[in-house]
């Protein structure tokens, strides 16, 4: 569920919700609404689709000055025009657009809502019926609203329209981001600055657990226990890159933040009018004529294409090598007869990666390009192209542009083996839905993650990440991003390997992160885990649940196995993030480091 807007005031609405939407479609979405209150009640238009088929839809002669918008990635439900949002209550006295995921709606439904037909398969209509409920029961709407807010538990950022009520929008948030922009005898709701600057560059941040009463000339900020909140507004003052950026304070947050968008842009972009999968056919016309894939990158995109090794040779049956750019320039190894090269790049510009490419097309062998940035030196240059459609990526620390590899990756993998008539034993686009849910879980859990690296990294001056399988290539990404945004000096290790010379460097108290998300390793690494607690190591594991053990740190949401990659690596993320920020490190330009290296 991926964007809010909303707008009270004096001028016609329906454009604004509109253009605002717009500027929300790079978060990914397949369903979009708004819905309007005027004299004659409160009407809602959405339909299954972009902006543009919701435009269609959009009487053009109905006039208001108030209402709410919304762009939805389906969670609870398949994208159609019923799941879609804004959804109302049974007498259609309240409308309500939420962004994110309430985990016990189905007890929500049990205990109060048993005699309520449900419009819709969304845990969302289930807030809006609650409100319904408790405001019939003699509470006032926003009573009705405070109570359903104690009472649901997850992840929320909500607008709520009252069609008795029509000077007001109530707005509430929690984990979830949302702004109130304030403008001059109007007021603006927003999951992203840049989604109203339109209309106001005056913007009050929300916390979480926090209701707000939105009319046209005030904003009123409430705890749930009903205690009034002052807060001043801030300009947004926003040239082109701080727009990327919005609200947030460093771009490595907001760009960890929109992963769960980036996998679900991913499906998008894969996506045929049919719903299946697809890349170009002559990308799988040259996977079909080669005899071996040769992954050829640098820093994080290597650890992206080891992962992509697993995926091509355990779901497309084809050999791969992975290849550090810089070494395999100048010491290439005997090739065999019909190689296939892909280049993993970020911005589509790395030095020691073209050089590669300038060499291999001098061969006349093919070419692949998989990059972030269409039109970049790589991608033109390469025979073929797979785009990331992660958005740009400020931060020198790439953390999106990884998980949008690895997800594009499983794609391409899966896609060319299905187009050799092999049969996966899982979908590939439910699969990546539950990796993008897990992974929006754990982004939702940043206090968890600061109190991680609060309690394993305040003082260390080392650290390791070990794991085994895929997960040992998931402890190399996460090492690599500690070192190079808090300069703790981090290694990454197949858990088997430190008893090989490295668990000498273990002293009391030295951080061991463990990965356990495979089973057929899972007691090996817990074996090599206790083998560094013997030496006085403190060990944090971070479990797949199902895999999970007493003792383990952090749980993380179940998804396939080959699907962990992609969710294991977030907590890692966070981590580094909160190490580097209690470090008073540069989080988002980090010493010495260039987001784009164009020198070999």
């Amino acid at each position: 569920m991926c964007g809010i807007v909303g707008y009270i005031g004096e001028a016609d609405v329906k454009e604004i919700l509109l253009n605002g939407l717009e500027k929300l479609e790079y978060r990914g979405y397949d369903s979009a609404g708004i819905a309007v209150l005027n004299k004659e009640g409160v009407v809602v238009f959405k339909e299954k689709g972009r902006i543009a088929d919701l435009r269609d839809v959009v009487d053009e002669e109905v006039d208001a000055k108030l209402g709410i918008g919304h762009t939805r990635w389906a969670t609870h439900g398949v994208p159609n025009q019923l799941n879609a949002h804004p959804h109302q209550s049974t007498t259609k006295r309240f409308t309500l657009v939420h962004n994110g995921v309430i985990e016990n709606y189905h007890l929500m439904k049990k205990a109060y809502l048993s005699n309520v037909e449900m419009a819709s398969d969304t845990d969302t209509e289930v807030i809006v019926q609650l409100i319904e409920k408790f405001s019939q029961d003699g509470l006032s709407t926003v009573d009705a609203l405070r109570k359903t807010l104690h009472l649901i538990h997850g992840s929320y950022a909500l607008a709520l329209l009252d069609k008795e009520d029509k000077n007001t929008i109530y707005v509430a948030k929690n984990k979830s981001p949302l702004l109130v922009g304030i403008g001059d005898g109007f007021n603006v709701v927003a999951s992203d600055a840049m989604a109203m600057l339109q209309v106001t560059e005056q913007y009050v941040e929300l916390h979480d657990q926090e209701i707000v009463i939105v009319q046209k000339d005030s904003v009123e900020i409430q705890k749930l226990d009903g205690t009034k909140v002052k807060r001043a507004s801030y300009k947004a003052e926003l040239d082109m890159s701080d727009i990327e950026k919005g609200t947030y304070p460093h771009y490595m947050l907001k760009e960890m933040d929109e992963q769960p968008a980036v996998i679900r842009k991913i499906i998008q972009a894969y996506q045929n009018e049919q719903g299946e999968l697809t890349i170009d056919q002559a990308i799988l016309d040259a996977f079909h004529d080669a005899d071996r894939l040769y992954i050829i990158a640098a820093g994080t995109s290597y650890h992206g294409g080891l992962i992509g090794k697993e995926y091509f040779e355990k779901i497309a049956g084809i050999p791969v090598e992975v290849h550090i750019s810089s070494e395999f320039g100048y010491n290439m190894p005997l090739l065999s007869e019909k190689p296939l090269f892909m280049f993993l790049t970020q911005s589509g510009e790395t030095a020691d990666s073209r050089q590669v490419l300038v060499k291999i097309k001098e061969k006349g062998y093919p070419t692949i390009t998989m990059t972030n940035v269409p039109g970049s030196t790589l991608s033109r240059e390469a025979d073929h192209t797979l785009l990331l459609h992660a958005g740009p990526e400020i931060a020198v620390a790439s953390t999106k542009a990884y998980v949008a590899q690895v997800a594009v990756l499983m794609v391409s993998a899966s896609v060319y083996a299905q187009s050799q008539g092999k049969t996966l034993d899982f979908d590939v686009v439910k699969e990546l839905g539950i990796a993008a849910n897990a992974v929006q879980a754990i982004v939702d859990s940043k206090e968890e993650m600061e109190q991680i690296a609060t309690e394993f990294l305040a003082t260390t001056r080392n650290a390791f990440f070990i794991g085994r399988n895929v997960d040992f290539y998931v402890s190399l990404e996460g090492a690599l991003k500690l070192k190079e945004i808090s300069y703790i000096q981090a290694e990454g290790f197949a858990g088997g390997e430190l008893k090989h010379g490295t668990i000498a460097l273990i002293e009391d108290g030295t951080p061991i992160f463990a990965l356990a998300t495979q089973q057929a390793v899972s007691l090996n690494i817990r074996g090599n885990v206790k083998e560094v607690v013997a030496r006085g190591a403190n060990p944090c594991i971070i479990a797949m649940e199902g895999h999970e053990e007493e003792g383990d740190r952090f749980v993380l949401p179940k998804v396939h196995e080959l699907f962990a990659p992609l969710v294991a690596v977030i907590p890692l993320q966070l981590i580094s993030y909160y190490a580097a920020l209690h470090r008073d490190c540069d989080v988002d330009k980090p010493r010495n480091l260039a987001k784009s290296v164009t020198v070999e």
